[in-house]
């Protein structure tokens, strides 16, 4: 069930339609130099830290946020003048908060990161498991630039309740559908056993 806290994201999500959509820098277009490393790193848990301490100026987390892509395994942040690569603990993001909202191809998961990025679940967006030690999934979106939001614990409960069998390339697996794609969590055989 999706919690109650999601109120709040069932608003947002709605203001969505009508508010102007948040503006990035088109780093796409920039190709400054590479100026080496800084030391900031984006720890397990989606907080900022600069020399060891966390930065709590949320607009500067923001800022830099804005500015952010992955090149390959590697993360930079992207001025007009340089490249400067920072240390990403898991992923840039988390996934605080899901929503559902009805489209055209079916439902639609609208999961806001932690800093109030809406992303909404589909092919250009698509969730991610990773499989860890001991059979653990580890729940990922895709907001953009090569740069991904690890879904929190109760996002993942709340997601895993959307789970349903399907028959996929002749072979049973539980997935989520949104924005008209289904997306695979593991061989139908797997939840079974663990059941």
């Amino acid at each position: 069930m999706v919690s109650e806290a999601s109120g709040r994201l069932d608003e947002l999500v709605r203001m969505m339609g009508t508010a102007p959509e948040r503006v990035l820098p088109p780093i796409e277009r920039w190709n400054p130099p590479d100026c080496g490393d800084i030391d900031i790193v984006i720890d397990r848990e989606g907080v900022w830290h600069h020399e060891g301490r966390p930065i709590r100026r949320e607009a500067l987390v923001r800022l830099f946020a804005s500015v952010l892509r992955c090149e390959g395994e590697r993360h930079v942040l992207v001025t007009p003048v340089e490249k400067l690569g920072i240390k990403v603990e898991d992923a840039p993001f988390l996934a605080v908060e899901m929503a559902v909202e009805e489209g055209g191809d079916g439902p639609v998961l609208v999961f806001r990161t932690n800093l109030d990025d809406l992303v909404r679940c589909d092919e250009e967006h698509p969730l991610r498991f990773d499989a860890r030690a001991g059979g653990e999934l580890r729940p990922y979106i895709y907001v953009r630039r090569g740069l991904w939001a690890r879904l929190t614990r109760a996002v993942f409960l709340d997601l895993a309740e959307r789970a349903e069998e399907r028959a996929v390339e002749g072979r049973a697996v539980y997935g989520v559908a949104s924005g008209g794609a289904f997306f695979v969590l593991a061989p139908a055989e797997t939840v079974k056993e663990s059941l």
